[in-house]
């Protein structure tokens, strides 16, 4: 066992003359469960595939699980965004065909019933059902294996509110029963926010947030006042804009704010918000940050 679910160190990828990812340096302590956010094309589907070892980096260095991406793959489950699964089998064989993959590690009794629970005929084939349904069985698929790392990658897209509730309900019961690290991306904030304690935000294929959600959150104040904008310049601030009251500012505080500015601790969606649009602010990473690799500020 390791403390380190997964560490990069200038992880990089090309593919062509674009760079996916590029420098990304960070720390995911194992046990946690960690939302994977960022515009699309910020590079989270790429940074999931090198962390599965389906991907090779072109630059920097990665270790999942405390070994190589290719070494860890027994011990990681990754369900990928288009759900590949082999559609001329049935759910049932499906199934059959993951105990057999995983043999020692296969949980049929807890795969089977993220099936029962969705109401499949294990009889049907894969290539008839809806969307909403290969999710259940990839989903099935990827918490049967009872895996140490789970790479969720936009899982919940196809499920409707009540599934999401119910499938969310039973993936963090089993990280919370046998310790799983969970990384999820989703574009669905307040969900994750709910579910999360961790945070990795990935934009232009740059990691800009990563750390612990209440530590990120509490390290931001959404400030609102008449007063110039100079007034905040002994903080870092990520954005201001123009309101009806004057301005509002979310910044990294280092101290009291002025009198003339109200402050109040901004939610997770706010703080996100921000940051995507301003990809030039400063990054931050907390505590977690590799050994030795400088902290940003």
């Amino acid at each position: 066992m390791t403390d380190t679910a997964i560490e990069a160190v200038a992880l990089g990828k090309r593919y062509g003359r674009r760079d996916a990812l590029g420098e990304c340096t960070f720390r995911l302590p194992a046990g946690r469960v960690c939302a994977l956010v960022g515009p699309n094309g910020a590079g989270k589907s790429t940074l999931l595939g090198l962390a599965a070892g389906l991907l090779r980096p072109g630059s920097g260095h990665l270790t999942v699980l405390g070994t190589e991406p290719a070494a860890a793959r027994p011990r990681v489950a990754y369900v990928a965004q288009d759900k590949p699964l082999y559609p001329q089998l049935t759910v049932a064989e499906t199934l059959r065909l993951g105990a057999e993959l995983n043999p020692g590690r296969w949980d049929a009794g807890l795969a089977g019933r993220v099936v029962r629970d969705a109401g499949l005929d294990t009889g049907a084939r894969i290539r008839s059902l809806s969307g909403g349904q290969r999710t259940r069985v990839a989903l099935a698929l990827a918490l049967g294996k009872r895996a140490e790392l789970l790479l969720l990658d936009e899982p919940m897209a196809d499920l409707d509110p009540l599934a999401r509730h119910q499938l969310m309900g039973t993936l963090l019961a089993q990280a919370a029963e046998h310790g799983t690290t969970v990384v999820m991306s989703s574009h669905i904030v307040s969900e994750l926010a709910e579910v999360c304690d961790h945070l990795l935000l990935v934009a232009g294929g740059r990691v800009r947030l990563c750390g612990d959600i209440e530590e990120i959150v509490a390290a931001h104040t959404l400030a609102t006042g008449r007063g110039p904008l100079a007034e905040l310049a002994p903080h870092t601030v990520v954005e201001s804009r123009a309101t009806g009251r004057g301005l509002s500012a979310l910044i990294r505080h280092s101290g009291p704010v002025g009198p003339r500015w109200d402050t109040e601790e901004p939610s997770l969606e706010e703080l996100l918000l921000a940051h995507l649009r301003n990809p030039d602010a400063p990054a931050l990473t907390l505590a977690d940050a590799p050994a030795g690799r400088e902290v940003a500020a």
